[in-house]
Formats: structure tokens, C-alpha cells, sequence
């Protein structure tokens, strides 16, 4: 049995994991990258470098376990150097050091910037890659295949096979060889099965907590342990040169108050970004709306638009239930359409469909 397999016995034996055949017949894949990089690197004037293995590109829909599989995974990678991180994060850091490298007149900035990442990794594990900003989809192909070039392997999660990949963006014809690269360097797998374990562990469980208050606090908390488990950080977007940070992420689901979302200066665009980023959102300490908070209220019910149309699963304190949470004020009537969506998002049910 692989290290992988024995954590992943472990876990169903302990409860936290149910059996699923799809989520073991993937497991070959991880255990083959692993055994890979644990073989000694012979050294030596004349020794060639071994041919880093092939990544993996794990696809598939929402919560059919992919970011658990990929825990495990590096979990079972004793001694090897890799780095676990969400895509989005990554990128980021990657355009802060072409910044930084440019600043210091060098030619090619992204020279250094994957120099960089090929001495302190040999796997790179990604959470959720997606590209929907033109510069990053400009970018990966260079530095997907400088990191290639250097030894690093990488495996991703994405809720898309890679031809969907900037589907429909500026400038796709452009973006496509690095499509190609993924599939000649990354073997792409579909995670395959019935069953939504995310879905399921919201089966039952309530959703939406009023009033606000000790109690319903705590109930979040608990969910949100349940859902995200381990140590969060945050996610930074970048939506037109802007940054949007949603203050604590792990394995698709996001959480922040009221205020980090709606009480800010954040349009259209930016609950767009949230909602394409994450596929469970936390949202606590939504107050009553009124003319009072009217820009505030204008925002939340632009973001609850998002994340209705893009089937994201809300989970959210309140200080009331939604068709009693803004009923003076100009703007009443159309809240209606709101209310009746939170609503809605509280059925069991609710974004399972395809």
C-alpha cells in the first residue's frame, strides 16, 4: 500500500472520509509523481539530472474532493520540497517579483522571478488554476515552461478540463499553446464520480443564522471548521490593477464579513472575481439595511447576484431573516428579488444542478 493510500485508508476508517472508487482510482496518479521525486538524485560532474515525472491536471466538478486529494498528497511528500498554494495566490506573487525585477533593470524579468521558484521547490501543487485576467493568461505560457525547463513538477486542481481554460477571453488564440503544454507535460484526469462530499456535509445542516449573537457565531465557526478544516489564509484577486482580499480561504471556501465586502468601495467586477475564486462563501454579520446603509445594501445584493448565477453555496449570519433584513428605505421593493434568492440558496439542494 503507498503513503497516499494509507492516509486515505486512515481517514475512512476514522470517519472523516467515505469510501468513493472515483477518488481511489485517481490515487495511482499522486502515488506515481511521489515515487518519482523520492528517488535519490545521483551526483556527480558527469551525472545528468533525472526527467522530472510528469504532473497531473486533476479536473472535475464541485466538491467531488479534489483539494482533499491534493492534501493528501502533499501530506505524503516526506522530505520532498513542494509547495501547496491556490493559483490565484501564486500569481500574484509571481507579478510582485516581475515588478520588483523590473525595477532592477534587468532585460527578461521573469528570468530571475522562475529562477526563483525552480531553487526552492521541485512540485508545485496548485488549488483551483483558472485564468479569467488577460495578463496572467499572457504569462503562464513563458513561465509554466521555464518552470518545466528547470525540474519542477506540477499537479493542479480545476473545476475545468484545460481546453475550457480562458474560454472566450482577449486574445485566446495567444493564450492556446500554453493549453497544449499542459496536456504534453500533465496528465490530464477527471475526477469522475456521483457524489458532491461537500454538498453532503452541508446536507441538513443549516445555512443561514439570525440574529446575530454568540450562538450563531459559534454555529458558523463550526461550520465553516467543518468545510475549510486546517489553517486558512487569505486570497488576494486582482480585478482591473485592483486588489480584492477576502481575508481567510482554504479548498474553495472563502470567508468575511459584511463589512470586508460590502462595506468597501467594490463594484460589479469584483463579486464577479469572488464568485468565479471561490465555490463556498462565509459571509458574517450581515446588519439590517436601510437608507441608513444604503451603498452598503446596494452592494451586498450585487454581490448575492453573483454568487447566485455563478451557484457559489452562501453561509451567512444576519441580523435577520432576508425578507425582513431591509423593509424601509428607498430600494425596499427591489431587495424582494434578494431576499427571495437568499432564500432560495438555503435549500438543501441548491447548486447541485448542472
Amino acid at each position: 500500500m503507498s503513503e497516499i493510500e494509507r492516509l486515505y485508508s486512515e481517514r475512512i476508517a476514522a470517519g472523516t472520509l467515505h469510501p468513493d472508487p472515483a477518488q481511489e482510482a485517481i490515487l495511482p496518479e499522486f502515488e506515481r509523481i511521489r515515487a518519482a521525486l523520492a528517488q535519490p538524485v545521483k551526483r556527480g560532474l558527469f551525472r545528468k539530472a533525472p526527467e522530472p515525472p510528469k504532473g497531473l491536471y486533476l479536473w472535475g466538478g464541485v466538491g467531488r474532493g479534489k483539494s482533499m486529494l491534493m492534501d493528501l498528497f502533499v501530506e505524503s511528500l516526506d522530505g520532498i520540497h513542494a509547495r501547496r498554494v491556490h493559483f490565484h495566490a501564486f500569481m500574484q506573487e509571481i507579478h510582485a517579483g516581475l515588478h520588483k525585477a523590473r525595477k532592477s533593470g534587468v532585460e527578461d524579468a521573469l528570468g530571475p522571478v522562475a529562477a526563483e521558484v525552480v531553487r526552492t521547490v521541485r512540485l508545485l501543487a496548485f488549488d483551483e488554476m483558472q485564468i479569467t485576467d488577460i495578463t496572467d493568461a499572457m504569462l503562464v505560457g513563458r513561465l509554466f515552461e521555464a518552470l518545466f525547463a528547470g525540474g519542477v513538477t506540477v499537479v493542479t486542481t480545476s473545476n475545468r478540463h484545460p481546453d475550457e481554460l480562458y474560454k472566450n477571453g482577449l486574445n485566446r488564440q495567444l493564450f492556446l499553446p500554453f493549453i497544449q503544454l499542459i496536456k504534453e507535460r500533465m496528465e490530464v484526469r477527471e475526477l469522475v464520480s456521483p457524489n458532491d462530499h461537500r454538498q453532503g456535509r452541508l446536507q441538513g445542516t443549516q445555512v443561514y443564522f439570525t440574529p446575530i449573537g454568540p450562538d450563531s457565531r459559534a454555529a458558523v465557526d463550526k461550520v465553516w471548521r467543518d468545510l475549510a478544516g486546517g489553517k486558512a489564509e487569505p486570497l488576494v484577486l486582482v480585478v482591473n490593477k485592483r486588489e480584492v482580499v477576502l481575508p481567510a480561504f482554504r479548498n474553495g471556501v472563502a470567508r468575511a464579513t459584511f463589512y470586508e465586502l460590502c462595506g468597501k468601495p467594490l463594484g460589479p467586477a469584483d463579486y464577479l472575481a469572488i464568485a468565479q475564486a471561490v465555490r463556498v462563501l462565509v459571509l458574517d454579520d450581515i446588519p439590517r439595511l436601510s437608507r441608513s446603509n444604503f451603498n452598503e445594501a446596494k452592494r451586498f445584493v450585487t454581490l448575492v447576484d453573483a454568487l447566485y448565477e455563478a451557484k457559489v453555496r452562501l453561509i451567512a449570519s444576519a441580523a435577520a431573516v432576508p425578507d425582513m433584513l431591509y423593509v424601509e428605505g428607498e430600494g425596499t421593493f427591489e431587495f424582494a428579488r434578494t431576499a427571495s434568492r437568499l432564500m432560495e440558496m438555503q435549500a438543501a439542494d441548491w447548486g447541485t444542478e448542472d
